[in-house]
């Protein structure tokens, strides 16, 4: 459909049209200010990763250990009760081996991504993080894996105040 036929009557404005002044414009200048909070169970997590530590939330009717944690349960619908300091350790759920980066390019070493169900948690409560110190040959499900965290100087109350996850060496 060309830009002069249309089904509604009118006049497109052009670039021309408001350069010459032909139409009335307003210009605002505004002094926007923006605050964000992460909310209540997001800003205990963050700041006890600064901590180096993991903290979940227990809803006792179903019997669940969340992390990352939720203020209200999803499966009951109600509050959850309580904080739980967890384990940084865990097993790996799934994992992708990556050999291509965010922006599409080849990587010549590859990445390895896991879910990471957290030791303390309910079954499937994990994280989505990095492995490393393991060839993407030993990388297996089940396989148990230790927070590396960051030098506590370095941590900024970030998912990436763990650097990785390593593997645990023998059975728990």
């Amino acid at each position: 459909m060309s830009s002069k036929i249309s089904k509604y009557p009118g006049t497109e404005i052009t670039p021309d049209d408001v350069k010459a002044g032909r139409y009335l414009t307003t210009l605002y200048q505004a002094d926007l200010k923006y605050a964000w909070t992460s909310g209540v169970a997001t800003s205990r997590y963050l700041k006890g990763l600064k901590e180096g530590k993991i903290w979940g939330r227990r809803c006792d009717r179903c019997e669940r250990v969340m992390v990352p944690p939720r203020m209200y349960c999803e499966r009951c619908y109600r509050p959850t009760d309580a904080w739980v300091r967890l384990l940084d350790t865990g097993k790996v759920v799934t994992y992708s081996i990556a050999y291509v980066n965010f922006d599409a390019s080849r990587r010549k070493e590859p990445i390895l991504v896991a879910v990471v169900e957290i030791e303390g948690a309910s079954p499937l409560m994990g994280i989505l993080h990095l492995l490393g110190e393991v060839a993407p040959e030993k990388v297996k499900i089940g396989m148990r894996v230790q927070a590396v965290w960051k030098p506590a100087k370095e941590r900024t109350g970030a998912i990436t105040d763990i650097s990785y996850f390593k593997p645990l060496g023998g059975k728990r």
